[in-house]
């Protein structure tokens, strides 16, 4: 039996070496592939994130006569502006329109409902009545006009807060219970949240009114918001909870 010997082992070694090289380089290459890849998507996750837009501002109109228009006062101090900048303060995104109009009753409201409630509205604070009381409206006329008004905005899925207005005593009490009895009545009928009376804390007192005994100065405006907001709170969630169930305002 013959022996040969074997080749130089050292070509084979090189060999070897350079394969295990080669495959380090490459689990080296796949591992910072996998690793760049595992922070792209991180970054696009985050990315992602910061692109998404908050909640849109909800949008509620201020529905009534010159209590909400602010009669007297400057613009930036009308109940519809400072309720506005009080819900901002506690960190919620609300837009208040003011669609007070000074002098209008409950039928003038009713007459000018489509475009003072524009589509797209999520909730209306109506605050309407005063003017039927004093001039001595038939409080029948007044529940009527208010009663078309709130079937129309539940009829279009708009969240409602209504407002109360007492009777002046001179007016007699047979009067004042016929008109007082419109607002708790028409909020059972309808089941929405509602508010007494608007000039709650300001009304009699004559350092929150203005020279004519009646409008509220912005120190006054200052006790209404205080007043009603709890009411305001409660009359977004519901706002929000018709869009979570697909009641989309129209």
């Amino acid at each position: 039996m013959s022996f040969m010997l074997s080749a130089d082992p050292r070509p084979s070694l090189l060999i070897a070496a350079r394969s295990y090289g080669a495959s380090f380089r490459w689990h080296q290459i796949v591992r910072v592939a996998l690793a760049a890849a595992v922070c792209s998507i991180a970054l696009a996750g985050l990315g992602a994130a910061a692109s998404v837009e908050p909640p849109a501002p909800i949008k509620i109109v201020a529905l009534g006569d010159s209590l909400t228009a602010g009669l007297g006062l400057a613009d930036g101090d009308s109940f519809a502006t400072r309720l506005q900048a009080a819900l901002a303060a506690k960190g919620v995104a609300v837009t208040v329109a003011n669609a007070g109009v000074s002098g209008d009753t409950a039928s003038a409201g009713l007459a000018r409902l489509d475009w003072s409630v524009p589509d797209g509205t999520d909730a209306v604070i109506l605050e309407l009545g005063a003017n039927d009381m004093l001039r001595g409206i038939d409080p029948k006329a007044t529940r009527d006009a208010l009663d078309t008004i709130l079937h129309r905005l539940q009829e279009r899925h708009i969240a409602i807060l209504l407002c109360g207005m007492r009777a002046a005593p001179n007016l007699g009490a047979e009067y004042g219970r016929a008109f007082e009895s419109i607002y708790p009545e028409l909020a059972a009928k309808y089941g929405i949240p509602f508010y007494p009376f608007f000039l709650d804390g300001v009304a009699g007192n004559l350092g929150l009114l203005q020279h004519d005994g009646m409008h509220p100065t912005p120190a006054g405006v200052d006790v209404i918001v205080a007043r009603i907001l709890p009411q305001v709170e409660d009359l977004l969630a519901r706002a929000r909870s018709q869009h979570v169930h697909g009641e989309r305002p129209s």
